[in-house]
């Protein structure tokens, strides 16, 4: 979508934001319970999941962006969710807020400022769990990189920062509309910080998605987390499936924290899927770990992992594609300019030819449009 003409733009997704979520109040009668459309529905393959929305397009974790996603086409969108000191679970990509909202720019939260450690890491900035939802409601979205996004940019300011509840409301509308299911992809972000603060999020997500119709693994929803124990207690509270994140390095926190040793790559060896497949549907790793890339920044041959993925019995859904230069390998690129769109399309197709079940997207439209091409 161009940023040539912004005042329509942020019209048009202004109306999407505030009036698509009345439509599930409208005709409540015409529609079908969640679990009976999953469990009738054979899902796309792969599935394209909307990352943060279409935030190639939209400032992230907006109602705006998610409902563009899915006009798009995204299968799936995803919520990154934190917790309110209320209690209450909203989206944003990091409970920090500096990065992704005005807080910065407001004098009555000025004193809410301060340096914690977050998953042992030592941040100073403005976190969700010190502000009610009230509060969290009067600030606005900006965009989270706006030198790569500019165009994103210019719509800084007009939405506010949406509750689960409301992500839901706008899925359940859209569905009606589109005539299709559109599936929730929740990422439960520092779960072990938010234990620790009695605000954890395991209980508050499962009820509110079983409220909504959504309890089985018929159900359009995989839950994600970076963490192991936290998957675990939600494998014992719900059928919804689950997803195991990886990373190329280091630990989960909640294993730092316990001590075990456990790493992301003793958990990515064939012995490791076996032993997430107890407890989880499938595994979003890093793109690298599928296809790495060699020292001059350009795509080499796959791993093993989607394979023995397979083998385990996991999907495999990757993270993230994004179209930008500065993105991209390097031979993919289309010039020098880090916020000009390169050929993602190339990576893509790459990472089908892998095996990939599904991948994370921040331009929903390239994805649908390269899976079109392979039907």
């Amino acid at each position: 979508m161009s940023h040539k003409h912004p005042a329509i733009l942020r019209h048009w997704l202004l109306a999407c934001s505030l009036l698509l979520p009345l439509m599930s109040h409208a005709a409540p009668a015409a529609t079908v319970s969640t679990e009976a459309r999953g469990r009738h529905h054979v899902e796309p393959s792969p599935l394209v999941i909307g990352h943060r929305g279409a935030s190639g397009y939209v400032p992230e974790h907006t109602l705006a962006s998610y409902a563009l996603a899915v006009l798009q086409g995204a299968d799936y969108i995803e919520p990154d969710l934190v917790m309110t000191k209320d209690g209450q679970l909203i989206a944003r990509h990091d409970n920090e807020l500096g990065l992704t909202t005005d807080v910065a720019q407001r004098p009555e939260f000025a004193d809410r400022r301060r340096t914690q450690t977050v998953d042992g890491v030592t941040l100073t900035g403005w976190f969700s769990e010190d502000f009610t939802l009230a509060e969290i409601k009067s600030l606005r979205a900006i965009e989270r990189i706006p030198t790569i996004r500019p165009g994103n940019a210019r719509l800084d300011g007009a939405f506010e920062v949406p509750t689960l509840q409301e992500i839901i409301d706008l899925v359940k509308s859209l569905q009606i509309s589109q005539q299709r299911v559109i599936g929730l992809y929740p990422e439960t972000k520092h779960p072990t910080h938010f234990q620790q603060l009695g605000l954890a999020m395991e209980r508050p997500l499962v009820r509110i998605l079983a409220r909504n119709g959504y309890a089985s693994r018929w159900s359009p929803v995989y839950i994600q987390s970076f963490e192991v124990e936290n998957l675990k207690t939600l494998s014992r509270l719900t059928s919804l499936r689950l997803v195991q994140l990886l990373w190329t390095d280091g630990q989960p926190y909640d294993q730092q924290v316990l001590g075990t040793g456990l790493t992301y790559a003793q958990m990515s060896t064939p012995a490791g899927l076996k032993a997430i497949a107890r407890y989880a549907a499938g595994i979003g790793p890093e793109k690298s770990q599928i296809i790495p890339r060699d020292a001059a920044g350009n795509l080499t041959s796959p791993t093993r992992l989607v394979p023995d993925a397979h083998a385990a019995g996991l999907k495999v859904h990757p993270y993230t594609f994004r179209a930008e230069n500065s993105f991209l390998p390097t031979d993919l690129r289309s010039s020098s300019d880090p916020q000009a769109r390169g050929d993602t399309e190339t990576e893509i197709r790459a990472f089908l030819d892998a095996g990939i079940d599904g991948l994370f997207i921040d331009q929903p439209d390239i994805a649908v449009k390269v899976r079109e091409a392979r039907q």
